[in-house]
Order: C-alpha cells, then sequence, then structure tokens
C-alpha cells in the first residue's frame, strides 16, 4: 500500500511508517530486519516522518521509534495539503489571466487564442465558426472524436452549403471506418461538399472564411474535449497553408454520376480504392459484399488494361475517372 503519496513522500517513507505500524515500536535495526532493508538507508526516511509528525521518537539509546495514528498524524498533513493545491489552484488562475491578457491584440480586446475545454463548449464553437462563414470553410475531419466517435451527419453543414458557403474536407482513412461516417460524407459531397481523402492525416482543424480556426490543444496527446479557438493572426494563416498542402496530397472523391464511361458506382469505388481503403471497408461504404468489391475490381482493371491496383488508381486518374 502506497499510503503516503498523496501527501508528498516517497516509497521508504511509506513502507517505513506501514511497518511501524505493524510493531507498535521499534529501533532502527529492528525496523530494518522487519523490511528487509538496511537499518543505515532508513535513518533519513525516519527523520523525515519525525518532522512531520507522523512518527515519534520514545528513546535515545538506542532511539525507539512508534508510528503516530494514521487518523491523527495524517489529518494535519491532508489539510496542509489541501491548502498548498488552493494556493496553486489560484496561482494557475492568475497565470492563466495573464495569458489571456497578454494574448488580446493591440486596441481590439478580442484574444487571438481562446481555449475551450468541454464538450459543450467544443461543439458550440463548431457551430459558431460555420454559421459566421460566409464563403468558405476548410477541414480536415480526423480522430479523436468528443464521445469516442464520430458525430451525427453535419447537417448544419448541409445547410451552409445550401446557402452558398463553400466546404473542402480532407478525410483521413480512419474518419471513414464505419458505413455511417461514409454515408455522412456522401451525403455532403452530394450537397456540394468537395471531399478528398488522406491516409494517416492527423493534423485536425476547422478554418472558416480564412480568418477562424479551430484546432487540438495537443497533435500528440489529442483531447477531444479541449481545443484551441484562433483568430484572425498569422498562425491562421500557417494553418490555411498546412491545409491547402494536404489538400493537394489527399485523393479527391467523386459524387457525381455519369451515363458514360465508369459509373458513379465505379467512381467512388476508384478513389476509395486511392485512398488506400482495405477491400472490407470499401465494401461497407458501396453496400455490397467484399467479394463483390473484388470482382468488380478485376474488371475494371480489365477495362484499363493493367494488371495492379495501384496501376488501375494512375490510370483512373489519367482519364479523368477519379
Amino acid at each position: 500500500m502506497f499510503l503516503l503519496e498523496p501527501v508528498g513522500f516517497g516509497r521508504t517513507e511509506n513502507d517505513a511508517y506501514l511497518g511501524l505500524l505493524d510493531l507498535k515500536r521499534a529501533t532502527a535495526e529492528e525496523l530494518g530486519e522487519h523490511l528487509g532493508v538496511p537499518a543505515a538507508g532508513l535513518l533519513p526516511s525516519l527523520q523525515r516522518l519525525l518532522e512531520a509528525g507522523l512518527v515519534q521518537q520514545l528513546g535515545f539509546t538506542p532511539a525507539v521509534y512508534a508510528a503516530v495514528p494514521p487518523d491523527e498524524s495524517l489529518a494535519a498533513l491532508i489539510d496542509h495539503r489541501r491548502g498548498e493545491l488552493a494556493r496553486m489552484r489560484s496561482h494557475v488562475e492568475e497565470l492563466a489571466d495573464r495569458l489571456r491578457a497578454g494574448s488580446r491584440r493591440a486596441g481590439r480586446g478580442q484574444p487571438v487564442v481562446e481555449l475551450l475545454d468541454g464538450e459543450d463548449a467544443v461543439l458550440a464553437a463548431v457551430a459558431r465558426i460555420q454559421l459566421q462563414a460566409r464563403e468558405e470553410v476548410i477541414a480536415v475531419d480526423a480522430p479523436p472524436y468528443i464521445g469516442g466517435g464520430p458525430g451525427n451527419p453535419n447537417d448544419l453543414e448541409l445547410n451552409r452549403l445550401a446557402a452558398g458557403v463553400a466546404y473542402r474536407c480532407v478525410y483521413s482513412r480512419e474518419a471513414l471506418d464505419s458505413p455511417e461516417t461514409l454515408e455522412a460524407m456522401r451525403r455532403c459531397t452530394e450537397a456540394g461538399e468537395q471531399a478528398r481523402i488522406l491516409p494517416g492525416v492527423t493534423l485536425k482543424m476547422v478554418v472558416a472564411d480564412r480568418s477562424t480556426a479551430m484546432l487540438p490543444v495537443s497533435y500528440t496527446e489529442p483531447d477531444p474535449g479541449m481545443r484551441l479557438l484562433v483568430h484572425g493572426s498569422a498562425l491562421v494563416d500557417v494553418l490555411v497553408c498546412c491545409f491547402e498542402q494536404l489538400w493537394a496530397r489527399a485523393t479527391p472523391v467523386d459524387a457525381r454520376q455519369t451515363e458514360c464511361g465508369p459509373t458513379g458506382r465505379d467512381r467512388e469505388l476508384l478513389s476509395l480504392l486511392a485512398s488506400g481503403l482495405k477491400d472490407r471497408t470499401i465494401a461497407r461504404a458501396l453496400g455490397v459484399t467484399e467479394r463483390t468489391v473484388g470482382r468488380r475490381l478485376t474488371e475494371l482493371m480489365a477495362e484499363l488494361g493493367v494488371e495492379t491496383r495501384f496501376q488501375a488508381g494512375v490510370q483512373a486518374a489519367r482519364r479523368g475517372w477519379i
């Protein structure tokens, strides 16, 4: 049992205190024998326990130690630690206020960067920046998601598309692992969203009108319930540049239906194939069996005159099929 860790003691002090509780009273040699450690190594720990009031010394030649009952000694230490934590919270709040004050742009009063803490705050900001957009929303859709998985279809996006706001979205392969998310993407592309797929992309972001952006606090340890909201600044310009580079590397998703050449379903199949999705995921996306996907790919490869799936993607791109 590591009883004393929350009040700032290490393993040696913890074991010495618990050992004295077992023995009632003991010399350093007796306690060392009980714990299986050298007595000399216990003396600094016993001294720290004495100073904290967790142990009392009953004799001097040799020194005999006894543990003070935990309900008496630890209560005071816990209250002291609570006081330290309260003071630390006060200092943290002061530092946060200084950071917010320092991030305000001269003469405008709006912070360059805001911290959104909590799922409700994040969801409200996602809706707000879309509603405020007048020209274009660009986004990179990648895990992790609030609630552990992708949300419901973005009905707000459909409304904004209908209002004339352009949307461009780069999807990670992981973002399209479920039939529900693929169907949501299809609904958006049919409504006018320009979508592309880039396997392995993790730079999750949303940028509205190249002036307001939302991104995770950390890309190495992202927390779905925390986001940074960034207003017009060089940081937003950098995020737009990053998006454009990802957009150039990603594979387009073509939702058009055509009567000549490949069917719309063939175009979608080839787009998903070129993005690196596996046959099983493609089959779920198209609502067919994995065997059907394999058979149709074989037929398309024969039509394109190629022998590998990679060549099929290259030839399909050259012909403008994807």
